[in-house]
């Protein structure tokens, strides 16, 4: 099945904009279609702050990485300032999609 954005009014791609998609070409009503999107992204929020990574075939990887607590500067007043330590979530993006990515393949 083929997703065509055919025009954006923003450069981001929305939730919304998704939604709309599956209504259109899936052929869900806009409400199965919204609650579709808001579960999808649901789980995978669900997923990552229970620390689990989630892994989507042919797209990439989102990880959560748990950065140690360091010194830090306040640029403006050139003070030290201490960072705490954080979970923060990174994307490294699967074989495929740097390719496509690469080449302009979809």
């Amino acid at each position: 099945m083929d997703f065509a954005v055919d025009s954006l009014e923003t450069p981001a791609l929305t939730k919304a904009q998704l939604a709309d998609m599956l209504f259109e070409q899936i052929g869900l009503n806009k409400r199965e279609a919204k609650d579709m999107v808001d579960a999808f992204f649901d789980l995978i929020t669900h997923s990552l702050v229970d620390g689990q990574d989630v892994k989507i075939s042919g797209f990439g990887n989102f990880q959560i990485r748990t950065k140690a607590p360091r010194p830090g500067r306040n640029p403006r007043t050139g003070e030290p300032v201490a960072i705490e330590a954080r979970r923060v979530v990174t994307f490294h993006a699967s074989p495929k999609l740097k390719e496509q990515v690469q080449h302009g393949d979809v």
